[in-house]
């Protein structure tokens, strides 16, 4: 875009963002957001990233932290379940379909979110991504509060036994990271450091809230002014046994005791059953999950009840039956993550060109052939490894014309229809105005 026309759509003084035409705005933004994205100059690409975030802060799209509506759960449970969405490909079409949908059901109540993992396959840095959710609401009119969430900010194991403090300041640099790309809910998993080789529930959770609290405390000391910050923990790593009373207490008690940073965590991640992505059979089908609604419901009630959060986080849900979605909001579980399923919709769908399918399954054979596992089927190993073709044909998925990604777009609204349906989230945005503060946390721009 020139400058002659971007002059037309607002102005700069002292660093800060006049919007002049809100209906130029929108309808450049599909321009404005690609060239941001693809710019060679890394210098050049944040200016345009943040000129993007700057520019839905003031048109009432403001990034915020869910910690007040979390507060409330802890006091009264709603009745909802809060949909944790991870974006992997198509970024900035997928963001556009999901507002679509949330501004005809009046869906508050909404989390985008990346993992540490996905923003290195995807190839998508914090900014990028946060940039790419917010040119989306312009897009679409969306105005009130956006909530963007690091998702899984993990301790590697390995890494971590080799290296601690390397790993620890690792993590710190990510968050640093993230908030400044206005990523104001954050997911601690130091869940990967519980030591079950110890004697007591307390001293396997140990190395697990002390690491928690390390990485929380940071949160909190690099917080904005005005911002609380929603920070989750983890007991138990996703696809590992399912998670107990004894070691929620034993984490959170440890947490509390050591934590030194105000307010502490606002969730807890538990382990029910489910693995991320599904458990794949040899002939690409996923196999039907038996999730422990039981166990989600006593730890939902417990740390509820007795430490004030918002209440268990549900990962790795997103390939279970439709049918299961109903028992969310109806044993308590305040926040549930969903990414794989939408994955599967987009290159399973029949509007994507076969040829383009393969061009991509048959880089993804030849580039991580070494990470096909002994006895996997090509089947398995294309549907564990094709997340990463969403980094490998960045431009090539956002370039895909009108008729295939307009249809595409439309499966997943109806995708995400029913889970807002489900999670009973429609009609949350009064609830959301209510418990959650918006601040626009100041950002000086140069262009």
């Amino acid at each position: 875009m020139t400058l002659k026309k971007l002059s037309e759509i607002l102005s700069i003084e002292d660093g800060k963002i006049a919007i002049k035409n809100k209906d130029l705005a929108r309808k450049s933004m599909d321009e404005i957001i690609f060239n941001a994205v693809f710019e060679e100059n890394e210098e050049e690409k944040i200016k345009q990233l943040l000129l993007i975030k700057e520019m839905a802060k003031e048109m009432g799209v403001i990034p915020a932290s869910i910690h007040g509506l979390y507060e409330e759960m802890g006091r009264n449970f709603p009745g909802f379940t809060v949909p944790a969405i991870n974006i992997r490909g198509l970024t900035y079409d997928v963001a556009r379909a999901i507002f679509r949908k949330a501004m005809t059901q009046n869906v508050g109540a909404l989390i985008f979110e990346i993992a540490r993992s996905e923003i290195g396959y995807t190839k998508q840095r914090p900014l990028e991504y946060s940039a790419c959710v917010l040119a989306a609401a312009i897009r679409e009119g969306f105005e009130g509060a956006v909530f963007i969430q690091g998702d899984h900010f993990q301790v590697v194991r390995r890494y971590f036994e080799k290296d601690p403090d390397a790993e620890i300041n690792y993590l710190k640099s990510l968050i640093k990271e993230a908030i400044e790309a206005e990523f104001y809910n954050i997911d601690i998993d130091t869940s990967t450091l519980v030591d079950l080789s110890k004697d007591t529930v307390y001293e396997q959770q140990r190395p697990n809230f002390e690491n928690t609290a390390i990485l929380a405390e940071y949160v909190r000391k690099i917080e904005p002014h005005g911002v609380t910050i929603s920070i989750g923990g983890e007991i138990g790593e996703i696809g590992g046994k399912n998670s107990t009373p004894d070691e929620a207490r034993a984490y959170l008690n440890g947490f509390r005791d050591i934590f030194k940073g105000g307010k502490g965590l606002s969730k807890l991640s538990v382990q029910t059953g489910t693995k991320h992505g599904g458990v794949v059979l040899p002939d690409g089908r996923i196999a039907q999950v038996k999730i422990d609604f039981e166990t989600l419901r006593i730890l939902s009630d417990l740390v509820r009840k007795e430490y004030g959060l918002s209440g268990c986080v549900q990962h790795g849900a997103s390939t279970l039956p439709e049918e299961a979605f109903d028992k969310f909001p109806e044993i308590g579980a305040s926040e549930i993550h969903l990414a794989t399923g939408f994955q599967n919709i987009i290159y399973d769908s029949k509007h994507l060109p076969e040829e383009f399918r393969t061009m991509i399954y048959e880089a993804l054979k030849k580039q991580f052939a070494s990470e096909q596992k002994e006895g996997q089927t090509e089947e398995q190993f294309i549907y564990s490894t094709r997340k990463k073709g969403f980094g490998l044909f960045k431009k090539e998925w956002w370039s895909l014309p009108r008729e295939v990604k307009e249809p595409l777009m439309t499966e997943l609204e109806q995708k995400f229809e029913l889970l807002f349906n489900k999670l009973k989230v429609f009609n949350t945005k009064d609830i959301i105005k209510k418990a959650v503060s918006l601040v626009k946390v100041p950002v000086k721009i140069e262009l």
